[in-house]
């Protein structure tokens, strides 16, 4: 069953709740994802756009964040430190090899 595509019922389900998660969790950083999974929401918000064609990423990041990102950032987000931004880039770095 490893590497089974699932359907787009189930896709779809856990896409919600990942979608659903990220929106409880504001106190982790997009920056903190980027540096350990190498994507955050934005990039998730980025890959919708792309995927639907018609929506524009500030439409995207809103479904994403559940509110305007312009907001969502104001509220939650903070700068991020030196640290976390080398983290990042080593992090990216490593997406190159799969994209």
């Amino acid at each position: 069953m490893a590497g089974s595509i699932i359907n787009d019922a189930v896709a779809a389900t856990a896409f919600r709740r990942l979608v659903a998660h990220l929106q409880h969790r504001t106190d982790v950083q997009n920056i903190d994802l980027m540096g350990t999974a190498g994507f955050c929401r934005n990039c998730l918000a980025d890959w919708i756009a792309e995927a639907d064609g018609a929506l524009t990423r500030d439409e995207a990041r809103a479904i994403i964040h559940g509110m305007p990102f312009t907001e969502w950032k104001a509220r939650y987000q903070s700068q991020a430190t030196p640290e976390q931004m080398e983290r990042m880039k080593e992090s990216v770095a490593k997406n190159a090899d799969n994209h």
